[in-house]
């Protein structure tokens, strides 16, 4: 790989099955890793080469009771792509077993009782000013959002729209909420409202197999569902 495909940043589109799978196993690792050793594990040196290269990614950690029933443990990233994709995994599973402010840090019994799932992330791409411009730059089961405003900015993955069944508007709201602003911040041209494109690896159980979520097909289920 030469040195300026080694620098380019990592598209969720050029990740397959066969890599979202390694990213999750390599987030499940380095949290057991931490566990026996009381430090961040390194890289590994035979991952797939595009590992190597910049990436934004999220580990979400979730406990789990049955197929449907589960709540979360954890739930951290990085939204810029500054650090190997690898390295980014790694520590950005170790925040959030340990240091999301919302949770007590994980025990390593949990372990059995979690699953792990890794969402890699496009690049942000900035929403027109006005309403419908904005309305009509989401997509339910592929975006997630961001609001900016001054020192204020939240996030939001794409498959928070889809678990909870939010329309655009909603998830615009929510989004805004989540940045610590009012809930129509999002109509206000001053605040900066941003997409990104996720895909999203997990395990179906604890240690169990591990597929890639189609969020658009989960999220008109779901709506199905709800109509019955």
């Amino acid at each position: 790989m030469s040195e300026e495909n080694l620098n380019k940043p990592v598209d969720p589109d050029e990740i397959n099955d066969d890599i979202g799978k390694v990213l999750v196993k390599l987030a499940r690792q380095s949290v057991e890793y931490y566990f026996k050793n009381k430090e961040v594990m390194k890289v590994p040196e035979n991952l797939p080469k595009i590992l190597y290269r910049p990436g934004a990614a999220f580990t979400t950690i979730e406990t789990y009771y049955s197929e449907k029933q589960y709540s979360l443990r954890g739930c951290i990233g990085f939204i810029e792509p500054i650090k190997p994709l690898a390295k980014t995994v790694i520590e950005v599973s170790i925040e959030s077993a340990f240091n999301d402010p919302r949770f007590n840090p994980m025990d390593e019994y949990e372990l059995d009782t979690v699953t792990f799932e890794v969402s890699v992330l496009s690049k942000l791409e900035e929403a027109p000013s006005d309403k419908e411009g904005r309305l009509n730059f989401v997509v339910i089961g592929r975006d997630g959002l961001v609001a900016e405003r001054g020192y204020h900015r939240g996030l939001l993955l794409p498959q928070v729209p889809v678990e909870n069944l939010w329309d655009k508007e909603t998830f615009l709201s929510e989004t805004c909420l989540k940045a610590g602003l009012w809930p129509d911040c999002w109509l206000d041209n001053k605040t900066r409202i941003y997409r990104f494109r996720a895909m999203a690896w997990k395990e179906l159980k604890p240690k169990g197999d591990i597929v890639r979520r189609d969020l658009a097909l989960e999220y008109n289920a779901l709506i199905s569902g709800s109509k019955n």
